[in-house]
């Protein structure tokens, strides 16, 4: 028996254990009317149907079409409140249905004013308003460029957490007025000292030093006396007024998800109408879970080995002006990015021990990586497995940090692991077949540093450290943290993004024995791109990665007319990359191509789950309510209008009936904000499970 199984309580197992075998529920109502203006009727605007006569509530919200025509389909038998929502609108009064009702007419609501109008729009229209120095300023402090200083904000610290033109943030709370007293400048001060994030926030805020004070300050200075979004979002068109979007309660107000699972990544029918779960990272050792079936929401504690192991509870704390003086966060396991494996287990990177690495990870062990690269520190975070079915835990003490994590293709079933920013310079896996056969943490688990062909002959040797000059007889390692980490589908390499600025991508080829002949391919990110953070690998070998600049990059390594020796260094292959700008204004003092949109992550429809086609990267719209899918060269941007400031992190995608058309199959997301009180329902708000759907037309049932 494996000395780390950690079984449930009674209560815990027959809360898993009641889902495993669950079947969807009979279809339900059609809903069906005509939304109609002061003009005529109103096309691209949402209908929302909402009710809380269910275990969670729930929401469907669909789009209009040319003639102002909507179908809301298979409502499950409730009473719900019908509203319209839109760009231009104001939402209009709520209509009561009762269960059963197939028919209702709306009227839309025009906003009488640019002022109402612009409360509805993306958050990233009222960021596009912040000011930033000219370029002519740099360097300021130790930022050397503007498009430094847009990383900094875009993902350096700030809006890869919480979306910064929400409505929570583009004011001040009067507690940081302090009465009238402080400045606008002394309030921002005050501001990124509160809550439970403050240890982040301030660090990000200081690296921009006074000057992104002052920025701040005026921005909200501005808005506070009238100032506008000086762009207008379109109404979704064309396909998007396709989308159907479903969304569940789960969670409470004062945690943040990280994001969620419903399927194998490798085979989207594992798990079909099963459960979906979560993961709340920093802010709650519970793990919620979703049966979109039952349409009901649960938790479970993720269970950690050592008693000892400390909690966000006591991290740095200031008082929040909406929770209060005490920490709402209390985590010790800091669980994050599930995966589910072909036999619906789900796998997180957790933490489940504090204090240095074990001797086996350490110089003087004979594990045969820790002999090739000794690991003297502490993972911040670890590895753990939930078996719904058994109700039992498997916790596994890793040398190296882990962070996301993907499953390969070999017969082993490894599981490869980033370990985010500021890692162990180290890509690290889990040998399954090892693992699962012997229950030996220490025998299953390696890692491998990450060294570049200099030598040109194919194959890893001798290698220079980071710090050497490179040397055309040798190898190269080089001191980078892969933060995202995906496997490609065509050749088993390893793929992974590496944050900083301007950054880059990682592919690892990894060879027979990985820890000595795993091979690594380094590309910078070249301008106008800049700031990776997630990204993914499509079967074809092409890697897509979300990017500060406000692009969606593409890398293409077939265009490379270099890929080793003693120039493959990083700067090596512009030629491979090239840049989508994402939708949306850009900063108005920025002229570079982009947009002021920010995106945490992107995945790729590998299978054309969601129905746009194979192979569909879809970039996470952070700033945008949305996702932004390209198709054919063009975004599709597919709303999420309700509440106001979901904040995806990443996507998922399952198929529960291939015989069902487009309603056996969707993407999964959740709201994953650290901040969901700056949204549209302030504190009182709960985290969203977000389905998105796409039919053949607005009215296809």
């Amino acid at each position: 028996m494996n000395p780390h199984r950690i079984v449930f309580t009674v209560a815990g197992a027959a809360l898993l254990l009641a889902g495993i075998s669950s079947e969807p529920r009979a279809q339900g109502t059609d809903l069906r009317g005509v939304v109609s203006g002061p003009n005529g009727p109103e096309a691209g605007v949402w209908v929302i149907a909402e009710t809380r006569d269910l275990p969670t509530r729930y929401a469907k919200i669909v789009v209009t079409d040319d003639l102002g025509r909507y179908l809301v389909p298979d409502l499950p038998r409730a009473s719900y409140d019908v509203w319209v929502r839109g760009y231009g609108l104001v939402d209009s009064p709520k209509a009561r249905i009762t269960a059963g009702t197939t028919s209702l007419d709306l009227t839309a609501v025009p906003a009488p004013s640019e002022k109402e109008a612009a409360q509805y729009y993306p958050s990233t229209y009222w960021f596009a308003l912040m000011r930033v120095p000219p370029e002519s300023e740099f360097p300021v402090g130790k930022i050397s460029s503007q498009t430094e200083w847009l990383h900094t904000i875009k993902q350096g610290g700030c809006q890869s957490c919480h979306a910064l033109g929400t409505a929570g943030m583009r004011t001040i709370p009067d507690m940081f007025r302090k009465g009238g007293e402080a400045t606008s400048m002394q309030a921002w001060k005050e501001r990124v000292t509160a809550g439970s994030a403050r240890a982040t926030m301030a660090r990000g805020m200081g690296a921009l030093g006074e000057t992104g004070f002052r920025y701040f300050a005026q921005w909200t200075d501005e808005i506070e006396k009238g100032a506008l979004p000086f762009a207008k979002p379109e109404r979704p068109k064309g396909v998007a007024r396709n989308l159907v979007v479903t969304t569940w309660d789960w969670s409470q107000p004062s945690h943040y998800l990280h994001d969620l699972v419903s399927s194998d990544r490798r085979n989207p029918k594992v798990n079909a109408n099963g459960r979906v779960y979560g993961s709340a990272e920093m802010s709650t050792d519970l793990v919620p879970i979703l049966d979109p079936n039952t349409h009901s929401s649960s938790s479970i504690v993720h269970p950690v080995r050592d008693p000892g192991t400390p909690s966000t509870k006591s991290d740095p704390f200031g008082p929040s002006p909406y929770w209060g003086p005490e920490p709402i966060w209390d985590s010790r396991t800091l669980n994050h990015n599930p995966m589910l494996d072909e036999k619906k287990r789900v796998w997180f990177t957790a933490r489940i021990a504090s204090g240095p690495n074990p001797e086996f990870c350490r110089s003087g062990s004979s594990h045969p990586s820790a002999k090739a690269f000794p690991l003297e520190g502490e993972a911040n975070r670890h590895l753990s497995v939930l078996d719904p079915k058994k109700g039992e835990w498997n916790l596994i003490r890793t040398c190296f940090p882990t962070h996301h994590l993907n499953f390969g293709f070999d017969d082993d079933n490894t599981l490869w692991t980033s370990s985010g920013a500021g890692g162990a310079n180290v890509l690290g896996w889990l040998n399954r077949y090892v693992y699962e056969r012997t229950g030996d943490e220490a025998k299953a688990q390696g890692w491998t540093p990450f060294v570049l062909d200099t030598s040109g002959d194919g194959k890893r040797g001798k290698y220079v450290e980071p710090g050497d000059p490179v040397d055309p007889k040798k190898d190269k390692r080089i001191a980078v943290s892969m933060y995202a980490v995906a496997l490609s589908p065509l050749d088993g390499t390893v793929w992974g993004t590496v944050l900083g600025y301007p950054g880059g991508i990682v592919r690892v080829a990894p060879g027979a024995n990985p820890t000595y002949t795993a091979l690594t391919e380094y590309y910078e990110v070249p301008l106008p791109g800049f700031g990776p953070r997630g990204g993914d690998v499509d079967t074809n070998g092409t890697f897509w990665v979300s990017l500060a600049s406000g692009h969606l990059g593409r890398f293409d390594r077939s265009k490379c007319k270099v890929l080793k020796g003693p120039t493959a260094t990083g700067r090596h292959c512009p030629e491979g990359w090239s840049f989508h700008a994402f939708p949306g204004p850009q900063l108005q003092d920025v002229k570079m191509a982009g947009s002021a949109e920010v995106s945490y992550s992107t995945w790729v429809d590998w299978q054309g789950i969601l129905g746009l086609g194979p192979n569909v990267p879809i970039a996470m719209g952070n700033g945008s309510d949305a996702l932004h899918a390209l198709v054919k060269g063009e975004f599709v941007t597919l709303h999420i209008p309700y509440p106001m400031g979901v904040f995806p992190k990443n996507v998922d995608g399952r198929i529960d009936d291939e015989r069902a058309g487009w309603k056996g199959r969707g993407l999964w997301t959740t709201s994953a904000t650290r901040a969901l009180f700056h949204g549209e329902n302030g504190k009182d708000g709960s985290q969203k499970v977000v389905k998105l759907q796409m039919r053949p037309n607005p009215l296809a049932h």
